[in-house]
């Protein structure tokens, strides 16, 4: 019998197929993968409230607001915690419960300290816990939340990292509760650095996003620590900006800058404006018609 051999040329084909299957192999697994990973995505009905504390302050920072959110209510938030330390680890305590549509996540980090550089680092390590975060829920909308500083790390989160994920995870609602925008400064001529970057960046802020501004009225100037002009400036920022910017104050007690998480006038607004409208039904129906005293100033 004659043996066949295979040419000089045919054995380079065969050479070249095999470098072809071998490299489509792993591209195909991780297609199919991402393909799963976005079905999972699209089809999921989690939409997180994530929390973000101001300086000084760590994950246990909403345990009191968690609580007075769940009082009332038959379907009870999850709560879970992520620290971020400044090398990016992250350490989680509580969990998400099976089924809960709507968990509350609380994000802090080890160097909380104030002031701006160290406010742009923190939305970096935000970055991390909410990439990790997204891999691992799947969810394809959140609402985000932030006391004081924290207010200012989701904006400029929002503005130099939200991008990366826009096609695929929308921001439905920020809210921030007695953000700072011009620090400590009480003239508005006198813009901070801070305060100048996040409005030549605006142009970068989700044209669909919904943002509530909440100030606390101790008296008519501040919150007993932070100037009502400095949260005010916020409408420098997200005013014809976004869909809709709404700014309010809440009065009366526990209206003291580190009270707000706990004020009830606060808690009302988060769960009238911030939660799901339909988790929230029932608890509606309950309440006591009867309304606070809110200011408001809608602005579109």
């Amino acid at each position: 019998m004659k043996r066949l051999r295979l040419s000089k040329d045919n054995s380079w084909l065969v050479a070249a197929l095999i470098v072809i299957i071998m490299t489509a192999i792993p591209t195909i697994i991780w297609m199919q993968k991402s393909n799963k990973d976005r079905a999972q995505r699209h089809n999921s009905q989690v939409s997180p409230v994530i929390m973000v504390p101001g300086s000084s302050a760590t994950t246990e920072r909403f345990n009191e607001l968690v609580n007075l959110l769940n009082k009332n209510t038959q379907k009870k938030h999850s709560l879970l915690k992520v620290k971020v330390s400044t090398s990016g680890n992250l350490t989680y305590s509580g969990s998400i419960k099976n089924g809960d549509t709507e968990p509350i996540i609380v994000i802090g980090f080890q160097n909380n300290h104030d002031g701006y550089s160290n406010i742009k680092k923190q939305a970096g390590w935000l970055n991390v816990a909410f990439k990790s975060l997204s891999e691992q829920y799947k969810f394809n909308n959140f609402k985000a939340f932030g006391h004081s500083n924290g207010g200012l790390i989701w904006t400029y989160w929002l503005e130099h990292y939200y991008s990366d994920y826009s096609s695929q995870i929308k921001i439905k609602t920020l809210m921030t509760l007695g953000s700072p925008y011009n620090f400590t400064e009480k003239n508005i001529n006198n813009k901070t650095q801070m305060l100048s970057d996040f409005i030549k960046y605006k142009s970068r802020l989700p044209k669909t996003l919904t943002v509530y501004s909440i100030s606390g009225g101790e008296n008519y100037e501040s919150d007993g620590l932070v100037p009502e002009n400095s949260v005010e400036a916020a409408k420098y920022v997200f005013q014809e900006q976004v869909a809709h910017f709404t700014a309010m104050t809440v009065t009366g007690s526990d209206a003291q800058h580190s009270s707000l998480p706990q004020n009830k006038q606060v808690v009302q607004v988060i769960q009238e404006y911030l939660l799901d409208k339909e988790r929230n039904n029932n608890l509606q129906n309950r309440m006591n018609r009867k309304r606070m005293p809110l200011n408001r100033d809608n602005n579109r």
